[in-house]
């Protein structure tokens, strides 16, 4: 839509000259938002000067771009195709795309070992170190007799033990 740029008509038709006062100047006028403007898209809504709005077909909502913003309309769709699902085998159907094939599976590796829980681990040895059940708790049966003969190692194998295993990760992995 254009408005003359002398006495304000607004012409609807592509004409080259306002039929009012003959002015060949006109100003771009907003069909979504009003704004008058003399670039060739709206500074508000950025919708190009002349253009008209267009009524969808399968949802009859109103718009300017060149597709509907509701389904994705474009016009040049086949109502009849459109929505259906593809017959065939459409197994490899990604390489005929510009994108990329999807990433081969992934193997996971998981630390050898069997899993323990840090916390447990720093509470049986707190309460229970001198006799040496964070030890059994392991699975280190050995130097959980050791401990349980020698009162942790008289306390000094109990002391390093607490200190290691805060420092372990949780959970954390042990070897037997």
């Amino acid at each position: 839509m254009k408005k003359c740029a002398y006495c304000k008509t607004i012409s609807e038709n592509e004409s080259s000259f306002c039929r009012k006062c003959g002015s060949t100047d006109f100003i771009n006028v907003c069909e979504n938002c009003g704004n008058e403007f003399n670039t060739p898209f709206c500074p508000v809504c950025g919708i190009k000067a002349g253009a008209k709005k267009k009524t969808c077909p399968d949802c009859a909502a109103e718009y300017f771009s060149p597709a509907c913003p509701s389904c994705g309309y474009t016009g040049q769709q086949s109502r009849t195709y459109r929505g259906q699902p593809a017959q065939g085998n459409v197994q490899n159907i990604y390489y005929m795309n510009t994108n990329a094939p999807p990433p081969p599976n992934q193997t996971v590796l998981l630390p050898p070992g069997i899993q323990k829980d840090k916390w447990l681990a720093f509470a049986l040895c707190f309460f229970f170190g001198y006799l040496g059940a964070h030890r059994f708790y392991e699975g280190k049966i050995g130097t959980g007799i050791l401990y349980l003969l020698t009162f942790g190692l008289f306390g000094i194998g109990w002391l390093v033990d607490l200190i290691i295993i805060l420092t372990k990760p949780n959970p954390y992995y042990v070897n037997l």
